[in-house]
């Protein structure tokens, strides 16, 4: 590379020679004419003037094409700050006209943001757009909290804002395209809000809209959703098609969506009657994805078209099906380890624990089931199906189910009423674990307890106690038999204990509040019973107790709001109308009473209290014709009680019927010939109407009187001590006893009613308390009597086949 040096200073180069020998002479000599000002006085940029040098010489500053000063170059007389030394802008020199002002304060304050023109017709289209994202939104929000009225009147708002959106579009002919997934979200969330409301022929009509659309990408899925309209509305052929369709539009990747399709399909199928396509449908999703469910409608399809190998082999499929849970091993800590046991402890119970609980209790309910259904059809007898499928459940994954299929054995034998052999199998457990030993124990006792053998049920009790000290069930049979021999006070902590193991055991809760009751502590029972009425808001037990202790404690209108509460529930039990009767008759109210005694009369024409009430009520009313058919009902239900007949003959006598109570009285003597309150009225009546036989009945009547004294005196006499005159009077008690038509008999009727009238006066009805009715309640709880563990929700002692079979297995 060649330099070209301009100027004086090519005469002081000094170059070597080539004899020379130091090549590097002349390095440190000094020429004065570098001492000129060299520095340009133009503007320039900061590398303008820097000066170039060589290895031939010193650098020599040049000026840069802009004209930009060097750093550190003069400007007007202030100095430019080098760089490298002090920050730019920064000088102790002021220059002419300049301020300090690195914030730029001194221009004044930023001028305002540009407002943006919202008078745009794409500014409009982007607002409107905003506003039916949110109707929609609010549409679906309303519909999870469950206001399904507010949820389509949202949909519909949105559905016509988007419409109008669309003509605006089309009006001002925008460039842009149309918002196709707005529309889409719009027509779908109207379509799913119209079904919620049972508007099915308009959600069908949007859905319509959706699937010819071809815009929208994969609509045809939603097919899906009006096959299930369809299924709703019964047309099960339309919702086939429709099934099918959706199936079709599916790819294979998509597997389990085509599972629950099919899925469906057997189930309309089903629906229909067609078993043998449901089965066919069944089959393929087993195959190709097994599931709980499934394989439990294919054991219903086998079990209702009666194929007794099929069945079988549906109960292996379902029992061998894998639900995808780990081992229970994994929730018990291995080691010492505090990180390990705190992480189990966490996941122990978390949400995904919770599912495969239920995943696996669902499974378990599936296998009972169908084992309790197909028992009876797969083999000669029950017995010999309960024991193929206890063995075929043995060698499968749920081996601890064999022992609860071997108690549901136990109970379909009670179902039969065969209780000899519902015991014996019972027994078979006595030697078993724990669990299983205290479950059949707890039933064995409930059973000797329904059969009142309270020795065994009490030995059973404790066995169970013995063996599960945290059975509440057990528990409280074992309170039950302690109630039974009137110990209220040792029954009431084996139903506290009972709690204390199981809070929500409401047969110990309501056992208690009858124990309570028993005990006069009504305040402690009306705790128990309003606890239990949080828990079983629907029992019309809990409503009755809690309407007898207010009435106890002389609250009538608690007791009669409790009662119409009952009713709400039970509006046609009897016993509860009546019950209301009765306290409103107390509070005077007779038009309430007369209504609701007429209707428990309706629903149970036999209580012979209702009976006598509203008989004395027309009486009372001076409407004596209407009083005789509830008497005639009376003597229909004992006829062996002449005061009924006797009743009616003093209505007839009453209303002017002269002729047909004569011929009443007649009758009644003809059946009852020592009833002195009939010969009374017949030779009333004889005289009044000037008959020959007045002579006769007063005969007679005089004769009857006269057996009656000496049957006193008899009576009277054994009572002084004479052991002799003791046996005649009880001979003559036994007799009275057991010959109705005796004079006795009629003594004892006469004072159970109420003083006889006069000539001119009707016979009245006696008081409701005056009769022993023979209606026992239908509420069980009514007559006090405890209620079993196992039995859960029934109202007597009979067994409900629709209950039972749950109801025995204890908590």
């Amino acid at each position: 590379m060649t330099y070209t040096l301009i100027g004086p200073a090519m005469e002081h180069v000094h170059l070597a020679a080539e004899d020379e020998d130091d090549l590097y002479s002349g390095y440190n000599e000094y020429n004065p004419v570098f001492d000129a000002d060299m520095t340009a006085k133009i503007p320039g940029t900061a590398l303008a003037a820097r000066p170039l040098g060589t290895s031939f010489g010193a650098r020599v500053p040049l000026a840069s094409s802009l004209g930009r000063p060097t750093t550190g170059a003069v400007q007007d007389g202030a100095a430019r700050p080098m760089t490298a030394v002090r920050a730019a802008g920064y000088s102790s020199a002021v220059r002419k006209g300049f301020s300090f002002d690195p914030l730029g304060q001194s221009k004044g304050p930023a001028p305002p943001l540009e407002s943006k023109n919202e008078d745009t017709p794409e500014e409009k289209i982007k607002q409107m757009e905003k506003k039916i994202y949110e109707l929609t939104e609010e549409s679906c929000m309303a519909h999870s909290r469950g206001d399904l009225q507010l949820a389509l009147e949202k949909a519909k708002e949105a559905g016509r804002k988007e419409r109008a959106l669309t003509r605006q579009r089309e009006e001002i002919g925008l460039a842009a395209p149309v918002n196709w997934d707005l529309t889409f979200s719009v027509l779908f969330n109207l379509a799913i809000q119209h079904a919620a409301n049972d508007m099915y022929a308009e959600a069908l009509n949007t859905y319509q809209v959706i699937v010819k659309n071809k815009t929208f990408s994969n609509a045809g899925r939603l097919k899906v959703n009006m096959a299930n309209i369809y299924f709703k509305q019964r047309n099960y052929q339309k919702a086939i098609k429709f099934y099918r369709m959706a199936l079709d539009q599916i790819p294979n990747t998509h597997k389990e969506m085509r599972i629950k399709i099919m899925q469906n399909i057997g189930i309309v199928f089903i629906k229909m009657g067609q078993y043998s396509d449901a089965i066919t449908s069944f089959d393929q999703i087993m195959s190709d994805s097994p599931n709980i469910k499934t394989a439990f409608n294919l054991i219903l399809c086998y079990f209702a078209i009666g194929d007794r190998e099929n069945m079988k082999k549906a109960f292996q499929k379902l029992i061998s099906v894998d639900l995808g849970i780990g081992e229970e091993d994994k929730y018990i800590p291995a080691n010492d380890d505090p990180h390990t046991n705190l992480v189990i402890e966490a996941i122990k119970n978390d949400q995904l624990r919770q599912m495969e609980r239920e995943k696996q209790s669902l499974a378990e309910k599936f296998i009972m089931t169908s084992a309790k259904l197909i028992a009876p059809a797969i083999e000669t007898s029950f017995a010999a199906g309960f024991d193929w499928c206890v063995d075929m459940v043995k060698t499968s994954q749920y081996t601890e189910l064999a022992n609860d299929l071997e108690i549901n054995k136990a109970i379909t034998y009670l179902r039969q009423r065969d209780f000899s052999k519902a015991v014996e199998t019972l027994k078979m457990f006595e030697k078993k674990d724990s669990r299983v030993k205290s479950a059949a124990a707890t039933n064995l006792s409930f059973l000797y307890f329904l059969e009142n053998d309270y020795g065994q049920a009490d030995r059973y009790a404790d066995l169970a106690i013995v063996a599960d000290r945290y059975n509440s069930a057990a528990l409280v049979n074992k309170g039950n038999i302690v109630f039974v021999n009137q110990d209220y006070e040792k029954a009431a902590e084996f139903y506290k204990d009972a709690l204390r193991n199981d809070s929500s055991c409401t047969e110990a809760l309501y056992n208690l509040g009858l124990t309570y009751k028993k005990l006069s502590r009504l305040g402690e029972a009306l705790d128990c019973f309003l606890k239990l009425h949080t828990i079983l808001r629907n029992s019309a037990q809990v409503m009755f107790q809690l309407a007898t202790l207010y009435e106890i404690l002389d609250d009538p209108n608690q007791s009669i709001d409790w009662l119409k509460q009952l009713l709400s529930v039970s509006p046609t039990d009897p016993q509860a109308l009546a019950k209301l009767g009765e306290l409103y008759d107390n509070e005077g109210d007779k038009s309430q009473a007369i209504q609701y005694y007429y209707e428990s009369f309706r629903y149970f024409p036999s209580n012979i209290e209702v009976i006598e009430w509203l008989g004395a009520y027309y009486i009372d009313t001076q409407v004596c014709e209407k009083a005789i058919p509830y008497f005639e009902r009376a003597t229909l239900i004992q006829p062996t009680q002449a005061k009924w007949q006797l009743m009616m003959a003093s209505c007839y006598r009453r209303s002017g019927n002269y002729q047909k109570a004569l011929e009443t009285y007649k009758d009644i003597h003809r059946r009852f010939p020592e009833n002195i309150e009939c010969l009374r009225f017949l030779v009333r009546l004889c005289t009044d109407m000037g008959l020959k036989e007045v002579q006769e009945y007063a005969t007679k009547l005089k004769k009857v009187e006269k057996l009656k004294e000496i049957r006193e005196q008899r009576v009277k006499s054994g009572r002084d001590g004479s052991a002799r005159g003791r046996r005649e009077g009880s001979a003559s008690s036994d007799s009275g006893q057991s010959s109705q038509g005796t004079s006795a008999k009629g003594e004892r009727l006469s004072a159970k009613l109420k003083a006889l009238p006069g000539a001119n006066e009707p016979y009245e009805a006696s008081s409701n308390k005056e009769i022993d009715a023979s209606y026992v309640d239908r509420l069980g709880p009514q007559i006090d009597r405890p209620k079993t563990a196992p039995q859960k929700r029934k109202e007597d002692d009979d067994f409900a086949d629709e209950e039972l079979g749950d109801d025995l297995l204890p908590e």
